[in-house]
């Protein structure tokens, strides 16, 4: 890859937000989990949620191994997931889908301009789709009220 094409891909603002994941560790306590791994570069997430009485996510805990995309796509999903319930996840993730495969518009989650240039990159797909999978995934495992 040109090291041009690589600095747009690995912004500042983008590598900004893998630190972000530090305040979101992966608890014991958190009682819907899921673990995903990208078939594509072996990225892996563990994903824990636990949801407040009415069935919105009240807390997020994540332990990630991923490339710089993935640690970025799973910062944003953290950052906004408090008080989204399972269907905007999931509607955010098939978009997310759909918009890499071009057939759509970048779906209204905050901040997730900054994965962009991530499009044009085939290779980081799976990672910049893993924390969206395990989520959907661990909302699907079952109902647990907090």
């Amino acid at each position: 890859m040109p090291a041009a094409s690589s600095a747009k891909l690995y912004s500042p603002a983008l590598l900004s937000l893998a630190t972000e994941l530090a305040q979101y560790p992966l608890a014991d306590d958190l009682p819907l989990t899921a673990e995903a791994r990208s078939r594509s570069c072996g990225s892996v997430i563990a994903l824990g949620l636990a949801l407040s009485e009415r069935g919105n996510v009240a807390r997020v805990g994540m332990q990630v191994s991923a490339c710089a995309i993935g640690q970025a796509s799973a910062a944003l999903l953290a950052r906004a997931a408090i008080g989204c319930d399972a269907g905007r996840i999931a509607d955010t993730a098939a978009g997310l889908a759909a918009w890499l495969e071009g057939e759509g518009d970048l779906p209204d989650w905050p901040g997730l301009n900054a994965l962009l240039p991530a499009r044009a990159h085939p290779g980081r797909h799976g990672a910049l789709l893993l924390p969206w999978t395990a989520a959907c995934s661990a909302l699907s495992s079952g109902v647990q009220a907090g």
